[in-house]
């Protein structure tokens, strides 16, 4: 990143990106310990299906997530693309499969297990603590790095001041990242919505990810807003985090994302760079639609 002045919370994401102070960089993207190396599969979906009674939501899907990467996950309505998401983050279990961070199975672990271990998501609906702050909402995800007791947090001891310092320290850093340092002390229900959206992002930053999940962040933005979320991931990848991205916007995937999986009716159907992927006439069939000449 540059070593310009740091921007304004309330200017584009794009400026953001470019004019990032080193010094809140490095805050809001401490050393991980990450076992896998740039380029190498941090996260495998093997072999995953999901049965909800007679439906068939996931049909053997297998796919792998490359440390550093943004991998897109697309696909028409009723493909199975939340499904799939909700059974990484621990929401459902799987009928058969596996998936593996780093090459552990999440499978079985807690929602908040999963977190520790390095998994952290958005929600297509927004999730936030709307009585607390902006600040204390990205503290919440701090929390789950902190190693104080119970009884240290009660009785205020050493450590725990330490943590406590630190996570307003990094939790304005985070918010300074996503562009609403401004709106630090305010209610999170009274944020504009496309500030609600940077504030989740936020907080899943909070709980240092080691690939982060973003379920249609850009739903209900205007093109503006689009153009400063794409930039905001890429300044996430840029600061050493790897994404995967739920998202409908064909324009937002194709320009921001590295490579693409793409299902349909439960099963993947396409797994490629964008480029190959925009020219893939079976996904042009089944998510953009059959061209014109074909329609009867």
């Amino acid at each position: 990143m540059s070593n310009q002045n740091p921007t304004s919370s309330a200017a584009p994401a794009d400026r953001a990106a470019r004019d990032m102070d080193p010094a809140i960089a490095d805050v809001v993207a401490p050393e991980r310990d990450i076992a896998v190396e740039v380029g190498e599969n941090i996260m495998e979906i093997k072999n995953l299906s999901v049965k909800f009674g007679g439906l068939v939501a996931l049909d053997d899907v297998s796919f792998t997530i490359k440390r550093g990467e943004i991998l897109g996950l697309i696909g028409p309505n009723g493909a199975g693309k939340t499904t799939c998401f909700n059974v990484m983050t621990g929401v459902y279990k799987p009928t058969s499969g596996q998936v593996l961070l780093e090459g552990q199975s999440i499978g079985g672990k807690l929602r908040h297990q999963i977190t520790r271990l390095g998994l952290a998501r958005t929600f297509q609906n927004i999730r936030l603590f709307g009585e607390m702050t902006a600040l204390e909402n990205v503290v919440v995800g701090l929390d789950a790095r902190h190693k104080t007791s119970v009884v240290g947090a009660l009785l205020r001891l050493p450590r725990h001041r330490r943590e406590e310092r630190t996570a307003i320290e990094r939790g304005m850093a985070l918010l300074e990242f996503v562009g609403i340092a401004d709106d630090a002390a305010m209610l999170s229900r009274h944020l504009s919505y496309g500030h609600q959206r940077r504030l989740e992002i936020a907080r899943a930053l909070a709980t240092d990810p080691k690939v982060l999940c973003l379920d249609e962040p850009a739903a209900g933005f205007n093109p503006a807003e689009k153009e400063d979320l794409m930039a905001l991931i890429r300044a996430i990848r840029s600061d050493g985090y790897t994404v995967l991205l739920i998202e409908h916007d064909m324009k937002l995937v194709m320009g921001v994302t590295d490579r693409i999986v793409v299902l349909e009716f439960g099963k993947k159907l396409a797994d490629g760079l964008p480029v190959e992927i925009r020219n893939d006439p079976r996904v042009v069939a089944a998510y953009l639609g059959e061209p014109e000449d074909d329609v009867a």
